[in-house]
């Protein structure tokens, strides 16, 4: 598959091979363990599946002879990340998992390594400097190869954040971006047809965090379920589906966006809501921080809206109001709890907060960050 293609180009030819809305084929799932001795390709502790290996054989990205160095990534519970050092040139491979690393059970098809693949072309086509550059990829695998960024010129925005590193820059840039991509998706009539994976979304993201903070919170029940069904049925943009600021590298020049394993053609609210809640919790980690990821929480708000041209500015926020009350909850009692939120008072500051807006839902975010900043005050 040659790099930057459109999106909807390489999911009309996934769909032909039967890789996308169809069963993944069970033997080639990545997780397997690898041969206990073997070519160069093995120069490190750390070994890879073999079918990661085979892959690069098959894409012409390394020969059998290749000295190539493998070190697992940390920080994702979706997949097995490689950095893979070629003599050459050093490249990310990613590889889908039908289990993610999380306490409660969480299936996931591998089949969303497509809808990723697809979106990094999209992504790619429309602000080049926004992602890794998409190198090759196997539907059948579920796996691909990236550029590899760095962390020295690439620093991830959460591990910043939680330094109490507030670059006032960052959050507006970040937002800016994401609304052109959104804004960009609603003038292609294939981007609608090719992601029509509402199952997958809801598998991977509704399910875990909306479904289960219901089970966690009976009487809110009705009103998630309500939330998660409306928030399904609206499809005005293409959706990244894990905008958080451990997916987002701080770049010299660009906001670079990974693991868009959740792409979906849906609401864009959802990416909103999604990023400004980790822009609430870190309040939690830095309380002497709390003003500036409030100013963050408030320009990435203005810079978004100032890129939506597909619908009223008010009425996505809205949505998104009513769906960030939802996911903060969630963030403690959900399937996919953030990990920095050890103590209990905190989790309850929380649930304080966040279960009266899922019940009398603001109008605008501003509201929110008003009510978290007067409750982280108090």
């Amino acid at each position: 598959m040659t790099t930057r293609q459109s999106a909807s180009l390489v999911l009309q030819d996934e769909a032909k091979r039967g890789n996308i809305n169809a069963a993944p084929k069970a033997p080639l799932h990545c997780g397997g363990e690898a041969p206990a001795s073997g070519p160069e390709f093995f120069n490190t502790a750390q070994r890879p599946d073999p079918k990661l290996l085979d892959f690069l054989l098959a894409q012409g990205l390394a020969a059998r002879d290749t000295p190539a160095a493998w070190t697992a990534l940390t920080g994702g519970v979706s997949s097995d990340i490689w950095r893979v050092a070629l003599p050459e040139r050093t490249l990310c491979v990613k590889c889908a998992l039908p289990r993610l690393k999380v306490a409660q059970d969480w299936q996931a098809p591998t089949s969303r390594n497509a809808y990723e693949w697809a979106w990094l072309n999209f992504a790619a086509a429309h602000a080049p400097r926004a992602v890794p550059e998409p190198i090759a990829h196997d539907p059948e695998l579920g796996a691909f190869a990236m550029e590899y960024l760095d962390g020295g010129t690439h620093p991830v925005w959460k591990s910043q954040l939680l330094a109490g590193h507030v670059d006032e820059r960052v959050a507006p840039a970040v937002a800016a971006l994401l609304g052109t991509l959104h804004s960009a998706s609603t003038r292609d009539p294939a981007i609608a047809e090719c992601f029509q994976n509402d199952d997958i979304f809801h598998q991977i993201r509704l399910e875990p965090y909306l479904i289960a903070t219901a089970q966690a919170h009976p009487d809110l029940s009705s009103v998630l379920h309500d939330l998660a069904d409306t928030t399904l049925n609206t499809h005005l943009a293409l959706v990244h589906g894990d905008i958080s600021p451990k997916n987002i590298l701080v770049g010299p020049e660009s906001p670079v966006f990974l693991d868009a394993e959740c792409a979906w053609f849906g609401d864009p609210a959802f990416d909103v809501a999604f990023c400004l809640n980790h822009l609430l919790l870190k309040c939690l980690v830095r309380r002497d921080k709390r003003h500036d990821y409030l100013q963050a929480f408030m320009a990435f708000r203005q810079a978004y809206l100032q890129q939506v041209d597909w619908e009223a500015p008010q009425a996505l926020e809205r949505r998104a109001a009513k769906l960030l009350p939802a996911l903060f909850l969630a963030r403690v009692d959900g399937k996919s709890t953030v990990e920095y939120l050890t103590r209990e008072s905190d989790r309850d500051a929380v649930r304080h907060v966040a279960r009266p807006m899922i019940l009398r839902p603001p109008a605008t975010l501003a509201e929110i960050a008003q009510v978290w900043g007067g409750a982280l005050a108090g």
